[in-house]
C-alpha cells in the first residue's frame, strides 16, 4: 500500500506539472501538445484522488493518463531544433512515469481469495 501512494503521489505532482504547460513562455511543447498535456494532467490529478479512496477504475485511469502523457513527449527526442532542456525534461517524464506505472499498477491486483 506505501508504494501505491508514493506512486499516486508522483503522478499527482505530473500530473501538476502537465497542468502548467500551457502557460510557459516557451515554443515547446507547441500549443497543441501543451493543451493536450494540461488535460490529461487535469484528469490524471482528479483520478489519482479517487485512486487514492481505493477506486480501481481511477487507478486504471491514472497510469493511462500518465503513459499518454510520457508518449506526447517522446517527439521532442526525434524532431529537431527541440532545445537541450526539452529534451531532458521529456526523458524526466518518461523516467517519472515509468516509476509511477511500476509503484501503481501492484495495486490493481485483486486479492487472493482466503
Amino acid at each position: 500500500m506505501p508504494a501505491l501512494r508514493t506512486g499516486l503521489v508522483l503522478a499527482m505532482l505530473l500530473g501538476l506539472a502537465d497542468l502548467a504547460l500551457p502557460f510557459g513562455d516557451a515554443d515547446f511543447p507547441p500549443l497543441p501538445v501543451a493543451i493536450a498535456s494540461a488535460v490529461l494532467g487535469l484528469i490524471t490529478v482528479v483520478s489519482a484522488v479517487y485512486a487514492w479512496r481505493g477506486s480501481r477504475v481511477a487507478t486504471v485511469t491514472v497510469v493511462v493518463t500518465r503513459v499518454l502523457s510520457a508518449l506526447s513527449a517522446v517527439p521532442a527526442f526525434f524532431v529537431p531544433d527541440v532545445p537541450v532542456a526539452a529534451r531532458v525534461a521529456a526523458a524526466v517524464i518518461c523516467v517519472l512515469t515509468i516509476t509511477v506505472v511500476a509503484l501503481v499498477s501492484p495495486g490493481l491486483r485483486k486479492p487472493l481469495p482466503a
